[in-house]
């Protein structure tokens, strides 16, 4: 073997192709958008006022799509006329749902909700009253703007008292995106915490 052949550089690999690269990387992020999109999160928009002043029309809201559905958490369904709504839960099956008591506060099993610090639009009530054993697996739902919401309340001649079924929850809200300006995240109000 001769020097020259010892130091001969070894010849060069084969390199991958960058358009291959890019392209695989492409279809891996819009896979993982659209699985993401399927049956993790997804985005709404706010068109109507009945949750104002929590949300406002044209606000936009990131739901999760997993978990539980707890008592004062905000979520997206099939509403009544088959179409994305969002409103508040605020009993759920088993619950005894009333309205109202001497101070015009809703009582879930007993125990009343203190609306108005928390979500209610100011000086908003829940109008008619009303009381309702909600349904095993499902949900009695209502807009934070009380006096301007076609929620559970216009929906009770209906066979389930105007509930819907768990099983139409498309996702719990958990963030406003948009504006920027009213950036945020939801939880569940501490009054739902007493309720038994």
């Amino acid at each position: 073997m001769t020097v020259a052949e010892e130091t001969d550089p070894p010849a060069p690999k084969k390199k991958r192709s960058a358009l291959r690269e890019t392209v695989v990387f492409t279809v891996g992020g819009i896979l993982v958008a659209v699985l993401v999109h399927l049956f993790v999160m997804q985005s709404f928009y706010i068109p109507s006022e009945s949750m104002e002043n929590t949300l406002l029309v044209n606000d936009r809201v990131v739901v999760f799509k997993l978990g539980g559905i707890d008592r004062g958490d905000i979520v997206v369904f099939k509403g009544w006329d088959g179409e994305d709504t969002i409103k508040r839960v605020i009993g759920k099956g088993g619950d005894v749902v009333k309205c109202c008591d001497s101070e015009r506060r809703i009582t879930v099993n007993g125990t009343p909700i203190q609306e108005e610090d928390n979500y209610l639009y100011p000086g908003d009530y829940p109008g008619k009253t009303f009381e309702v054993k909600v349904p095993a697996d499902r949900l009695w739902l209502m807009g934070d703007h009380r006096t301007n919401s076609m929620d559970s309340r216009s929906f009770m001649e209906d066979e389930f008292d105007g509930t819907i079924a768990e099983a139409d929850v498309v996702g719990t809200a958990f963030a406003r995106y948009w504006p920027f300006d009213r950036l945020g995240f939801f939880s569940s109000p501490e009054t739902f915490s007493k309720i038994r």
